[in-house]
């Protein structure tokens, strides 16, 4: 293993690329409570601090870093700038959305394509820097959030499913070859409303109509990506569905 520059410490890591304030601050607070260094990115780093403040003061480790995940200098710069400073990347989330509605006839070329660079590009990018530095050491998690639109488009979803689908495409494919070399890559697929406090207040009929049991809770998805990480080799799960027992699928 290699050494943190800063600290001298040998520390194991968990980046969460697109930390928001549902599923992605509650895998940061689930992973920072197992000991794992805790480093999340967002588009402005003012959005993390609420999130960095919840963790420490829990008694965990975490740092926020400034990302557009869909350019390659800066997703190639932050790997960098983790290994070399902060500690060993052992656990990859990425969690970045997209999901946007839009009737077809509707969605210019702009908005597709932009989606589509949230969801699939920067989920290349973000997994192809991932192997770079847990390949040499043949071991790590690496662990994509998908979606309802990852097996089945929807009205006014083109955009949305054809990212999330082509994410999926590209978890299969680094399972299959990278699976063999010790790394554990995994696809989740969220299949229903989150709670957050954003949908209970745009959404509050929605959110009634649901009822107990009908909304994923946030912590409830954050112990599934800790228990993929710790499964044994010789029983990887590759793809996980998660829905509320009220989920009609």
């Amino acid at each position: 293993m290699s050494e943190s520059a800063t600290t001298g410490l040998v520390q194991k890591v968990c980046l969460i690329v697109g930390a928001g304030d549902g599923t992605g601050s509650a895998v940061a607070k689930r992973f920072a409570l197992a000991g794992y260094t805790v480093c999340v990115t967002r588009r402005t780093s003012e959005a993390s601090q609420g999130l960095l403040a919840a963790i420490h003061e829990l008694g965990g480790r975490a740092m926020a870093f400034t990302l557009d995940a869909r350019h390659e200098d800066e997703v190639i710069s932050l790997f960098q700038k983790i290994e070399q400073d902060v500690g060993v990347l052992e656990v990859v989330v990425f969690n970045v959305g997209g999901n946007v509605r839009f009737p077809l006839l509707e969605m210019t070329a702009q908005k597709y394509f932009k989606t589509w660079e949230m969801c699939a590009m920067a989920g290349f990018l973000v997994g192809r820097e991932a192997v770079r530095v847990m390949l040499p050491r043949q071991r790590g998690t690496i662990l994509f959030t998908g979606a309802t639109a990852s097996l089945r488009g929807g009205v006014g979803f083109s955009a949305f499913a054809g990212g999330k689908a082509a994410l999926r495409a590209l978890a299969q494919s680094m399972a299959r070859e990278f699976g063999p070399q010790g790394l554990h890559v995994a696809h989740v697929v969220v299949d229903g409303v989150i709670d957050s406090e954003r949908v209970r207040t745009t959404q509050p009929e929605r959110v009634a109509a649901l009822g107990p049991q009908g909304l994923l809770e946030p912590d409830s998805i954050a112990q599934a990506y800790m228990w993929l990480h710790e499964q044994n080799p010789d029983a990887w799960t590759f793809e996980l569905d998660l829905r509320p027992a009220k989920e009609r699928w």
